[in-house]
């Protein structure tokens, strides 16, 4: 019988890259949006359906769950803007903690044996305090995004652990690619505005070092997570999903202006953003231990496919 997954957030950066790769493996893939519209994001394909609803409402859960059959939950789906969050903290602990709940529930009561994987993030850590985050280290975040997403993460081991649901938790580096339409970070605003010969205004110091790893990596992260899932008996598997590469925000746009041959005067620092994290560094040698899991696409790979898919879709952010 062939496996059907439900996918939120299928028509985000990850989602995009993930539903493709389960579709080219010959999966059926239920996408849940709250916007039915968008079917141009995929080709059309038969094992791919869309269904339009709200994860924060639990009956329409639940009425998604006895329509389906599914073989397992990826829940990419959130609020996953870090400056919004700031502004409306109760609607991104709605989104990103009720809706995530609204899954355990379900499954839990179904008493479906479906592995669940969770999205969650590095900026679920908290400040970095040392060299780089390890699985085992405790969640510390502070800021509203981040501890939405911690808050979230420890819900879902307490599911997992009290309730013996197979959980599967990500914590990814920074994420870039195509299909970016989050214009608030910090690679597709840089690149749009360079490609529109604007100058790219950074919010923060343009210190604060992250992780970038490119979203077909991390794609390929929550499939091998989903794998193991299947064979393991383990119930709960935590993985970092980190990067060779950890640069600052200066050293990112800079690298972005290098590729399109753009020399000088191309950002200014605003430094007007105050709330967020400063350090950030994943160690990832748990998920290429343990899956194999490598990083395939470099920076500079990564970040020439993502620029001309913008040259491609400039229209669309004019």
């Amino acid at each position: 019988m062939k496996k059907k997954f439900l996918v939120t957030g299928g028509f985000g950066l990850t989602g995009v890259s993930l539903v493709n790769l389960l579709l080219k493996k010959n999966y059926s893939v239920v996408i849940l949006d709250y916007k039915k519209k968008r079917q141009n994001y995929f080709q059309k394909n038969a094992n791919l359906k869309i269904e339009k609803g709200n994860f924060c409402e639990k009956k329409f859960i639940e009425k998604i769950f006895k329509k389906y059959n599914f073989s397992g939950v990826f829940h990419l789906g959130a609020q996953t803007q870090v400056l919004k969050a700031l502004q409306d903290p109760f609607e991104t602990f709605l989104i990103n903690v009720m809706g995530t709940i609204n899954f355990l529930e379900v499954i839990r009561k179904s008493k479906k044996e479906i592995p669940f994987l969770y999205s969650s993030s590095d900026k679920a850590y908290g400040e970095l305090e040392k060299k780089y985050y390890l699985e085992k280290d405790k969640l510390n975040a502070i800021f509203p995004y981040d501890t939405s997403k911690s808050s979230s993460d420890l819900i879902c081991q307490s599911y997992s652990e009290t309730y013996k649901i197979k959980v599967g938790i990500i914590r990814s580096a920074n994420i870039f690619g195509p299909h970016d339409r989050n214009l608030k970070r910090i690679v597709p605003e840089t690149i749009i505005n360079l490609l529109n010969k604007k100058k790219i205004v950074i919010r923060s110091n343009g210190k604060l070092k992250r992780d970038y790893v490119y979203v077909d990596d991390t794609a390929n992260a929550y499939i091998m997570t989903y794998e193991r899932l299947e064979k393991t008996n383990k119930n709960l598997l935590i993985y970092n999903v980190g990067s060779r590469y950890n640069l600052s925000v200066i050293e990112m746009v800079k690298h972005i202006a290098r590729i399109l041959k753009i020399k000088k005067n191309f950002y200014v620092i605003k430094n007007d953003s105050k709330n967020e994290i400063k350090n950030q560094r994943l160690n990832f040698k748990k998920i290429s231990r343990e899956l194999n899991w490598k990083q395939k696409v470099s920076l500079t790979e990564g970040l020439e496919k993502t620029i001309n898919w913008y040259k491609k879709n400039l229209s669309e952010f004019k």
